[in-house]
């Protein structure tokens, strides 16, 4: 391994290890940007996914109470996705997937910077199931087509005027459990290769402490501070994706 593969392979760990810790997302889109310079899609995609899913377990145990006090929305979120992801893998191979991320970074861009600017933000307090199902589901078509699965739920929840907790009790299994089905898919492809691996564990302890400074700063946050960070993310992570899509 080259300093410079190094340099880029820990300055993406960092990245994407302290937005995961931070927020419960993240990790590809704050990444792959670094990855992608030294090193092919595949391999690239590969490494996020496992550092996504090792850092995660991270956020996942912080609020491990939040997960079993309502263990019934993160299943109505998740069981639909996991039908969801062979849907959208099929899909991958109808529609293309540069357009598909375009269209989801002009939803992110457009939502996120329209309720960033606004005082108030959006609250849907009554339960709503359905919906919930939806776009569990929905996140999974996108998880399987175009490694997007937290875009939809991450708008959505962030309309929910739920405790930060409560809302990464959702975001954070959800995601974690849907890129762990995706890293075995492309593991059986034979992605992870002995180089990726290696790349993998170079960079797994840079992930885990950044994302434990995430999580420090994440409980820091006041529950309205976190819906606002939310918010604000879904805009960040919109430009990057579009940015890194046109580029």
């Amino acid at each position: 391994m080259t300093a410079e593969i190094f340099f880029y392979l820990a300055a993406g760990a960092a990245a994407g290890g302290f937005i995961n810790g931070l927020a419960g997302f993240g990790t590809a889109l704050f990444a792959l940007g670094f990855f992608l310079t030294v090193m092919p899609p595949v391999q690239a995609v590969a490494i996020v996914l496992a550092l996504s899913v090792a850092s995660g377990l991270q956020g996942v145990w912080i609020v491990r109470k939040a997960v079993w006090d309502n263990p019934r929305r993160l299943m109505r979120f998740l069981l639909p996705a996991l039908f969801g992801i062979p849907l959208g893998v099929l899909i991958l191979t109808i529609i293309d997937a540069r357009t598909l991320k375009l269209v989801i970074a002009g939803f992110l861009i457009l939502y996120g910077g329209y309720f960033s600017l606004r005082r108030a933000l959006p609250r849907f307090e009554r339960p709503t199931p359905i919906a919930d199902m939806l776009i569990g589901f929905t996140g999974g078509v996108l998880g399987g087509a175009a490694s997007l699965s937290g875009a939809l739920p991450t708008m959505w929840c962030s309309m929910r005027p739920w405790p930060k907790a409560e809302t990464r009790a959702v975001l954070q299994p959800y995601n974690v459990i849907v890129l762990l089905i995706a890293a075995i898919l492309l593991a059986f492809k034979g992605a992870y290769t002995r180089e990726t691996l290696l790349f993998f564990l170079a960079a797994l302890p840079v992930t885990m402490v950044s994302a434990q400074i995430g999580i420090t700063v994440f409980k820091r946050l006041a529950d309205e501070d976190f819906r606002r960070l939310l918010i604000a993310l879904t805009f960040v992570s919109g430009s990057i994706l579009l940015i890194r899509e046109i580029l």
